[in-house]
């Protein structure tokens, strides 16, 4: 699994994924670009993704839900604060309600996604979520969201693999 390490820095409200992988770079933006590739790792083993909206420009957003193995829709949403593919990419991140609409009892994150490669073809990912408090870092992770995106990452070799 090319999950390197994830990083919590409570001072600075920040969770930081990082990951390495032994593919070109325009492979690694594609994971984030191609909705139909977002859906298959956006989510934890057993909960499919469904890409709604996928508008990756600035002021665009990105709407999807989870499906539980139960049936249930869990709906998020991203707003689009800049984009500089094949290396960045930093969105607004939320819940949604029954509807997909943002869950305003719910904090939102930014999160920023930084891609580089190295001389032998081989890509680091990090990502780097940026709480608006304390509380919601803590509410957050104590909802699964440390173990959803390691759980979620181990989706992307296969995905990497088919070129």
């Amino acid at each position: 699994m090319p999950l390197t390490e994830i990083k919590k820095d409570h001072a600075a409200l920040t969770m930081t994924v990082i990951s390495d992988w032994d593919a070109p770079i325009d492979r690694v933006w594609s994971l984030w670009a191609d909705p139909r590739k977002l859906e298959r790792w956006w989510g934890p083993p057993g909960y499919p993704g469904t890409v709604l909206e996928h508008n990756l420009t600035p002021g665009g957003k990105v709407t999807y839900y989870m499906t539980s193995p139960e049936g249930e829709r869990h709906h998020g949403w991203w707003r689009i604060i800049e984009v500089e593919g094949p290396r960045r990419l930093h969105v607004e991140d939320g819940f949604g309600d029954a509807e997909g609409n943002p869950a305003p009892d719910m904090p939102t994150t930014q999160f920023t996604v930084t891609i580089e490669e190295d001389q032998d073809g081989k890509t680091r990912m990090l990502v780097q979520s940026k709480f608006p408090t304390r509380e919601a870092m803590d509410q957050l992770i104590a909802m699964g969201m440390e173990e959803g995106i390691a759980a979620a990452t181990t989706q992307i070799d296969a995905i990497l693999a088919e070129a």
